[in-house]
This record gives C-alpha cells, structure tokens and sequence, in this order.
C-alpha cells in the first residue's frame, strides 16, 4: 500500500465551521493514550483504549474498496462476521455510530472502545500504576489552580473524574515524547482531556498557526484540540502542518511543578514502591521541570 500524509489545507472545513470553532476553546493536544473513567465492579474504574479491529480478510475487502476507483456506494460490513473478538468486559465508546442496535466501524474500520484496568494487570501495568483502587484515587497533572504557569500533581478521587477521558503520558507511553522518568524509575501521570487550555491562540489561517507552532514556546506542543460546544472535537497535529514532532524541549517540561498529596503523609497508607508512596514523600516540594523529577525520588 503506497503510504499518505494527512496535510492541513489553506481553508477551514465545513466541518469545523458547521461546530462553530471560532467560539471554541483551544487546549494542547497531549502525546499519550486514551483513557476513560466509568463504573466497573461497582465502583469508578480506569479504562483502556481498546479498538475492535476487523480480522484479516474483512480488512483486505476494506482496503480494496477503500482504494478502488469507485468506492460512490460505500463498503458493507458484516458486523457479526469481520471483526476480531475483543473481551467480554469491553464496551464500545459513546461516539460512535449504531447500526441496527450494534456498534458500527469508523472511517478507519475501527470500533472504538474500551477495557477496565485491573490492579495487577501485566498488559496494562503503566495504566495502573496511576490508579489506587483501595483508596479510589488518580494520579493526576493538571495545572495549579492559583498560579498560572505552574503545573501540579496531585490526588483526585476517581468518583471525580468519572465518565471523563484523560490521557496517559510517561515513560513508557509513546517513546516517552516528554522524556519523563527512565528505565529504573518510570513515571506515569493522567491528563485530564481539556485541561491545558491554550491562551493568546493564532487566528484561525494556516499561517498564523503554522508560526505559532514553530515560532512560539508555547506553540511547542503536539497540536491543537478545540472544544466546540456542541461537543464537537477538532483536532490539529503539527503533522499535518509538515512539522516534526516529537521535539527537543516540548512546552509541558518547561514549565515549573508541584506536588500536592493533601493530607497525603496522614490519611493515606500507600503501598511501598508506588508512584503514590513516591509522590507522597514530594509533598509540597516545587520543581523547575518535570524531568527534574528523578533527582528527588
């Protein structure tokens, strides 16, 4: 198959326009995986981002139409028939379509959906070491509520963060793009989706944002997610401006952090080896960087 590239053009689609992304609200496109939080087992549980893909033959039928020279009529899926098994346990993502009562493919012939992270689970281990279960609670990144410009790590319940989706970065997430922890130490955190919102944004022309990307430290970032408000989510990747990412020194490592565990050295007993024990021991204490993490632990 001849490999592509997906390019921004000079004109905003109809798409983004039909959502209103003038009024929207511009947040920083976060290198991870997704995540999502709902009720497992009767309690809020972290899930994985897991599609349900078609089996060999389904794809190559899909890849033939999609190429072909007429594909006017669509490809026809036989839901029950072409796609892979996936666990009892998984669901599929609220977004997508239904057909006919059942999850129906994307334009990529994917179902998107989920899985719940158990505790010890090997396959998910990085996704867990950011969930304490016992204790309900998330390691989390955001930024300080008081401070602009500052980071901060913290604890939220998951009840809090329920039926939202984050992203998973760290060290072992992606080639680790914000060069976070290492081999012997590795660090994970969760990014709350929305949460990095994006000030004094270019005006909305393939050029202004094209030098706003390349030009500016805080345009040192994966790309651009803007939160329309019908719900609608339009997303820009430095790719598709013919940009390099990853990069030397992301925005996200250049700004200040703290650690705030709240009450975490007295209420909670976190086991031992744990990024919650690790974190707890940093209480209070302000860094220039998110890499200068390892020096303190």
């Amino acid at each position: 198959m001849t490999p592509f590239k997906v390019l921004a053009t000079k004109t905003i689609n109809q798409k983004a326009l039909d959502a209103n992304i003038y009024n929207a609200i511009p947040t920083e496109k976060v290198d991870g995986t997704c995540c999502y939080i709902t009720t497992y087992k009767g309690q809020p549980y972290l899930w994985a981002r897991l599609d349900r893909k078609p089996n060999k033959q389904a794809e190559k039928r899909f890849k033939r139409s999609v190429h072909s020279a007429d594909n006017s009529k669509g490809f026809t899926w036989n839901i029950e028939e072409d796609f892979k098994s996936v666990p009892e346990c998984w669901i599929p993502a609220k977004q997508i379509e239904h057909c006919n009562g059942k999850p129906f493919p994307d334009e990529n012939g994917h179902i998107p959906g989920w899985v719940p992270v158990e505790k010890n689970s090997k396959q998910y281990c990085w996704h867990s070491s950011v969930v304490d279960y016992e204790l309900e609670l998330a390691l989390i990144l955001k930024n300080h509520n008081e401070e602009p410009g500052l980071l901060e790590i913290s604890l939220v319940p998951l009840s809090d963060l329920s039926e939202q989706t984050l992203e998973l970065i760290g060290t072992n997430i992606n080639a680790n793009p914000y060069g976070l922890g290492n081999k012997k130490y590795p660090i994970h955190f969760l990014v709350p989706h929305g949460v990095f919102q994006i000030k004094n944004t270019p005006a909305l022309n393939r050029e202004d944002i094209l030098s706003w990307f390349d030009g500016c430290k805080a345009g040192k970032i994966e790309g651009i997610v803007w939160h329309c408000i019908d719900g609608s989510l339009i997303k820009l990747h430095r790719h598709h401006l013919g940009l390099c990412w990853p990069i030397a020194d992301p925005y996200l490592i250049s700004q200040p952090v703290i650690v705030t565990f709240s009450g975490a050295k007295y209420d909670y007993n976190f086991e031992p080896k744990t990024l919650f024990h690790y974190f707890s021991k940093l209480e209070g204490q302000r860094l220039n960087s998110l890499r200068d993490i390892m020096g303190n632990l």
